[in-house]
């Protein structure tokens, strides 16, 4: 699903250059959940944006999907991005302004899909994280583990190849993380693949394998025994 073959970014200004990733190697499978950790300053932010197609890179490979997406001009990117890449952020992105059914709708309306099509799409993807009762309410008549159910749902809706999840719970108490990654366990067992940065070595524990970065290149890996029986996916009050 996701292969990037000694891949270099380096930022720089008139007096500083920063090897954000030193010729990393990496891979994830189809159906795989892989937590990527590391120390600040170890890689984890850079590693998820080139992944995500936000960033370019000027040394290496990066093939996902089975498509070589490491030249693609920024149209290119954004193309493939909005049709394979589902993300979720540690601040959920979320607009205050537009309700939760707005909020899921706004990627797909670049997808050039029909009305029904989306409307069908969101509606499924809110009552698969258990809000299909609340789609007029806004962001903020919502609590922060319901606003990040709304950015799963907005990520699920476009049916995603690849799920990017960028610290998913740490802006959450530990009751709403824990309802979070239950529910992010749930779409990897229907077959989603994930990739989550996170600096919780209990989150990471969750996934099936973690990566360890340390300077912009994978320090060690290991595969994690399986902690829970993630049942089909189900809403939830």
């Amino acid at each position: 699903m996701l292969q990037m073959t000694e891949v270099k970014k380096t930022y720089r200004t008139e007096l500083v250059e920063t090897h954000a990733l030193r010729e990393m190697t990496v891979s994830v499978s189809k159906g795989e959940f892989v937590a990527v950790t590391g120390s600040s300053g170890s890689g984890k932010t850079t590693f998820l944006n080139i992944a995500g197609l936000l960033e370019s890179f000027e040394h290496g490979t990066y093939r996902l999907d089975g498509e070589d997406v490491s030249r693609l001009s920024d149209d290119e990117r954004s193309t493939f991005r909005n049709q394979k890449i589902g993300f979720i952020f540690q601040s959920f992105n979320l607009i205050p302004d537009l309700n939760l059914f707005e909020n899921v709708d706004v990627p797909l309306r670049y997808r050039r899909m029909s009305k029904g099509e989306r409307k069908q799409r969101i509606e499924h993807a809110l009552e698969t994280v258990g809000l299909g009762s609340r789609m007029k309410h806004v962001p903020a008549q919502l609590s922060g583990g319901q606003q990040q159910r709304v950015a799963i749902a907005r990520a699920l809706a476009g049916d995603p190849k690849i799920l990017l999840a960028d610290e998913p719970t740490g802006n959450l108490d530990s009751t709403m993380a824990h309802q979070v990654l239950e529910l992010l366990e749930e779409i990897h067992a229907n077959g989603t693949t994930i990739v989550m940065v996170t600096h919780d070595q209990e989150l990471a524990q969750r996934a099936e394998r973690n990566i360890q970065l340390l300077d912009g290149r994978v320090s060690a890996e290991e595969f994690v025994e399986p902690q829970t029986n993630a049942q089909p996916l189900r809403a939830t009050a």
